[in-house]
């Protein structure tokens, strides 16, 4: 009787046992095996921030064993994000743009990405110009979230008054379009932006290139000095183009906005920009013009990286691989402020057929990727510095090019 009841009991004891162990493990994978990812960005506008952290919740929500702490770095950014690579303090994940990223991925400070990449990630869906910017050696240490080129903006009821029905499709059209549009319902005919950011196809659509193989600054070649010219030429002989400075604005999309000028040339941005700040104005846009019978225009874009110390890689490669695949792509993209870099969702979202955004579209496979090899700072510091001098008529265009490609070079070989 006795040994019956202790046998009971003991059974009793091993079976609450038995459950308090099973409800004990039922619920420690959540708490313990939840890893939280480091994700840093620069500060965009308030709309992009509110976008990005709704993406992010679907993320975690798809990926309940995630956690992503996402920081903004407001001021500095890729000289905070160098300093914490060197202390190894860095984020796990982080923006990338192009410009930067030639030295970075020099430097043995990202993880190639490429033994990572699943059939299921569908690699060739990315637009090749872009992905291009974000290889080293033969090895993919980024894959990019958006872009935008270049596209033209003209002022709809500006070229009405001035009778032109169609936006120009050539170099010499647009100057010619410029001058009869100055003085009339705009002040000029044109905004120029002299930065080499918005200059590098000109120097391109001769044959110049704006580096060599071995990073020197090469912009003041004869060739690219052809394209410069055009610049100087509408400026300071036709007398149709503008700058910012010129008419008390700060930006393209400003001096464009308020008709000040009734052309600009500009990124897909400013679609946004325009629509919200000036909604009455009308407005159109258009490819560039072809310069020397090429089309060209400028592409900047910015990827996700991941860091090579980062503690959890496989983690890291999950939300890298949300955020460019393409439900996060679509999602990131689906507004119409940044363009996707997938030639499914942009086709998706119907990017290709929009009146405003195709010509950016079109754009991408022929632009200009905006980097300047591995010392950016160098390169573009001096050329926007010589270059605005010639612009204004303080020095010849050559004298200027020349100057500012000795001084970038002399930093550069400091550097190495």
């Amino acid at each position: 009787m006795i040994r019956s009841r202790l046998w009971k009991f003991l059974g009793l004891a091993i079976a609450i046992a038995i459950a308090m162990i099973s409800c004990h493990s039922l619920s420690l994978p959540r708490t313990s095996t939840a890893v939280t990812v480091k994700l840093s960005g620069w500060g965009g506008n308030q709309v992009e921030q509110k976008l990005l952290k709704q993406v992010l919740q679907d993320f975690e929500a798809q990926h309940p064993q995630i956690k992503v702490k996402y920081e903004v770095i407001s001021d500095q950014y890729m000289d905070v994000i160098k300093t914490r690579l060197v202390g190894e303090a860095a984020p796990d994940v982080f923006y990338l743009d192009a410009l930067e990223a030639p030295f970075l991925m020099s430097q043995n400070v990202l993880e190639p990405l490429d033994g990572y990449i699943t059939p299921e990630f569908d690699l060739p869906d990315f637009e090749p110009n872009l992905l291009n910017s974000f290889k080293y050696q033969n090895q993919i240490y980024g894959f990019p979230k958006d872009y935008s080129t270049l596209s033209l903006f003209y002022n709809k009821k500006a070229f009405a008054t001035a009778g032109l029905t169609s936006p120009p499709t050539t170099w010499e059209e647009l100057r010619s379009y410029s001058g009869q549009l100055t003085g009339k319902l705009n002040k000029y005919g044109f905004g120029e932006i002299p930065e080499l950011a918005r200059q590098a196809y000109k120097i391109k659509a001769f044959g110049g290139q704006i580096i060599s193989q071995n990073d020197d600054a090469t912009f003041a070649s004869e060739p690219g000095l052809q394209g410069l010219q055009l610049v100087i030429d509408q400026y300071q002989k036709d007398r149709s183009s503008a700058q910012k400075s010129d008419v008390g604005t700060n930006s393209g999309s400003e001096m464009f906005g308020q008709s000040k000028v009734a052309m600009v040339i500009e990124g897909n941005w400013a679609i946004t920009y325009l629509k919200d700040t000036f909604p009455n104005l009308d407005f159109a846009t258009a490819e560039i013009p072809t310069i020397n019978d090429k089309k060209n225009t400028m592409v900047f874009t910015v990827a996700y990286v991941m860091n090579k110390q980062a503690k959890h890689k496989t983690e890291a490669w999950e939300l890298i691989s949300y955020l460019t695949g393409k439900e996060g792509m679509e999602k990131w993209t689906g507004t119409g402020f940044a363009l996707p870099t997938r030639k499914s969702v942009a086709q998706k979202l119907g990017y290709d057929k929009d009146p405003l955004r195709s010509p950016f579209v079109s754009g991408v496979s022929y632009a200009t990727p905006w980097q300047a090899g591995k010392y950016p700072a160098a390169i573009v510091n001096n050329f926007d510095n010589q270059f605005i001098s010639a612009l204004l008529g303080q020095q010849p265009l050559k004298q200027a090019m020349v100057r500012a490609q000795t001084q970038a070079n002399k930093q550069i070989k400091a550097m190495h």
